[in-house]
């Protein structure tokens, strides 16, 4: 071949080639399907699901792993054992602290004597309840009892409050209550049920006066009774009834038969100091009883 043919030669070949590249397709085709074969291609359906989706890189100011923590010095490895955690653990309650209430001392003017014995039947008589204490020494010169006790009832009435007196005193009053006021209250409201008592065991004077003797009640000689309640609820009352028709015979009949179980009986004929209760005590006269 001389040198003008191979110059034309490659000429058109370039020409070819220019042609066809440019009418080249900016993608691939995808093949058609073949006529007569009745099948489609079939459709991808793309899911955006959190399952495919590309995991964030980890950065250099952030850790894939926590750090692991020691707990064997600590006592959670004892529940848990020398392990790991990602993270720290909530704190428990505390357990509840107990409040210690400081209870205030009551302010009384009676002692409080210690109880030495049981509850129940005292000074040798079963119907008188009550219990026997430890010895009151006394704040004043001549008051205090050697062998106090705390009466509650004689004779199954009660006494509306536990009146320290000694035992001669017990008995004087079990002796009264059986004796002289059942009798005189008969059967009227069915009959006593309580003493409503005001006044037994105190150091003091009588009537409270600067300079005056002891009282009986401060030796534990003396019981002050303001009047009886009976079965059915109603009170007998020596302030209000002792001027009643039918009270006053029934609290009167009460006071007389006082005179001889106790050496002492005042009433609201007495004087002023005893308008509102009966007096009784044990003290002794030369003469017997002393009654107003």
């Amino acid at each position: 071949m001389t040198l003008r043919a191979a110059l034309f030669a490659g000429l058109a070949v370039t020409l070819m080639a220019g042609t066809a590249l440019a009418y080249a397709p900016e993608t691939s085709l995808r093949p058609e399907p073949r006529p007569g074969s009745g099948t489609v291609a079939p459709k991808v359906a793309v899911r955006f699901d959190a399952k495919i989706r590309p995991k964030p890189r980890p950065t250099a100011h952030t850790q894939t792993t926590a750090p692991m923590v020691s707990l064997s010095n600590t006592t959670t490895a004892a529940v848990f054992g020398d392990q790991a955690l990602t993270r720290s653990l909530r704190p428990l309650p505390r357990p509840k602290q107990r409040v210690m209430q400081a209870t205030a001392p009551l302010a009384t003017a009676l002692p409080t004597p210690k109880p030495a014995g049981r509850k129940g039947s005292i000074c040798g008589v079963k119907a008188i309840k009550g219990q026997a204490l430890s010895s009151i020494p006394g704040k004043l010169s001549g008051c205090g009892v050697s062998k106090p006790m705390r009466v509650t009832e004689v004779s199954g009435v009660r006494l509306s409050q536990g009146a320290i007196m000694d035992c001669d005193t017990a008995k004087a009053l079990n002796s009264w209550v059986r004796k002289g006021v059942f009798p005189a209250v008969g059967r009227l409201g069915g009959g006593p049920s309580e003493l409503k008592v005001i006044a037994h065991y105190s150091c003091r004077t009588r009537n409270n006066k600067p300079g005056a003797k002891i009282s009986e009640h401060g030796r534990g000689r003396a019981v002050d009774i303001a009047g009886v309640t009976l079965k059915n609820g109603a009170y007998l009352s020596v302030l209000k009834g002792w001027r009643d028709p039918v009270q006053g015979k029934v609290l009167k009949a009460m006071h007389a038969a006082a005179c001889g179980p106790f050496g002492t009986v005042l009433g609201p004929n007495s004087d002023k100091y005893h308008k509102d209760h009966l007096h009784l005590d044990t003290a002794k006269y030369r003469s017997g009883s002393y009654c107003r």
